[in-house]
């Protein structure tokens, strides 16, 4: 693995100050202020990722190989867009599950290309690390816990989105998903093996993180599913 700089690290010290904040209103439940709170942050991911796009289109590096949204962390990013604005619970079951494995995985291990000041460092990280904070939001700090059966939905979801980025890999030749080769800079795909079986791996480990991630609610899940029903 590369060393971490200094511009990774102060992201990440970010990151994980708003994943703190984004825990506070579990502890204020019931304020006014939640509903913009969350479209706020809804509008600063989807400003960041427009930016981004514009970006490559004003540089010429905009291209079908590497820009369409058809990476699973671009497709957090948007979907943790539409969980924030009008939190609905699949969507935000997507946006836990893929934002704490995906999104997470890109912030600590970046194949981001551009240092900083880029303003690519900029979008990257607040769409990457935007997704995580809203996933923490969305179910800790406002208390949308997955359903029974979301682990085998964002499973199901997952392998559907995958066999979408194979399609565009063969249409466009590009490396969506890094189905076809790992990234070029370092990361959690390394300690995987060589292709195709670190796919087969990362499957394996994808399904043990949303397990991991599931468990928290299990208990409460198994508590309501016992409780007498109210009486008459």
């Amino acid at each position: 693995m590369e060393q971490l700089s200094g511009e990774h690290i102060a992201a990440l010290i970010v990151t994980a100050a708003a994943a703190g904040l984004a825990l506070a209103p579990a502890r204020q439940p019931g304020g006014t202020w939640l509903v913009p709170l969350s479209r706020v942050l809804a509008l600063l991911i989807l400003a960041a990722y427009l930016t981004e796009q514009t970006a490559n289109a004003l540089r010429g590096t905009w291209t079908v190989e590497r820009s369409l949204p058809l990476h699973l962390t671009d497709a957090v990013t948007l979907i943790a867009v539409a969980a924030l604005w009008s939190w609905p619970v699949l969507l935000v079951e997507l946006t836990y599950f893929w934002g704490l494995s995906a999104s997470l995985q890109a912030v600590l291990t970046p194949d981001l290309g551009q240092a900083f000041p880029s303003i690519f460092y900029f979008t990257y990280f607040t769409t990457h690390s935007g997704a995580v904070v809203a996933a923490i939001l969305l179910v800790f700090g406002l208390g949308m816990a997955p359903r029974r059966g979301a682990v085998a939905r964002v499973c199901v979801a997952t392998a559907a989105f995958a066999v979408l980025a194979g399609a565009g890999d063969l249409l466009t030749g590009g490396n969506y998903m890094f189905l076809r080769e790992k990234p070029e800079r370092a990361s959690l795909l390394d300690l995987m093996g060589p292709w195709p079986w670190y796919i087969a791996v990362a499957a394996v480990l994808a399904l043990a993180l949303y397990l991991l991630l599931d468990l928290p609610f299990r208990r409460s899940r198994r508590g309501a599913a016992g409780d007498p029903a109210p009486s008459a």
